[in-house]
């Protein structure tokens, strides 16, 4: 998998030896070797869902949903891709666009405490 930024890369998966966390390097593993297999556009939300599928995990958190595409934006050679793709579809004003605009990757099981009433489009999906 073209990983460009190795160290970073190293960190994670140093850092995330318990079975959360490695379930998250893991799934963030298998999504980046599915982006080297397959050129072309993708969603961001069914790519993180089949590489959880690919690994048989067994069900994964919004929150973790978020760090994995924290760890493909940071380490992947179509990570700047990613971001930008993730951050649009899981923002719910423009939020999104913010973060594409400092280097930012969205997690959409944090809270924003100013409520607009909208639910985060990803904790609204579930893989299938």
């Amino acid at each position: 998998m073209p990983i460009i930024n190795e160290k970073e890369w190293k960190i994670w998966v140093e850092s995330n030896q318990d079975p959360y966390g490695k379930c998250c390097v893991d799934i963030a593993r298998k999504a980046m070797e599915i982006l080297d297999s397959e050129s072309g556009d993708f969603d961001t939300h069914r790519l993180i869902c089949r590489a959880e599928h690919e690994i048989n995990a067994e069900g994964i958190t919004v929150f973790m949903a978020g760090a994995i595409a924290s760890m493909i934006s940071s380490c992947h050679s179509r990570g700047e891709e990613f971001r930008w793709k993730w951050n649009v579809d899981n923002q719910i004003q423009n939020e999104g666009d913010k973060a594409n605009k400092t280097g930012g990757v969205l997690n959409p099981a944090l809270l924003n405490l100013k409520s607009n009433g909208h639910a985060s489009p990803a904790a609204e999906q579930k893989c299938k």
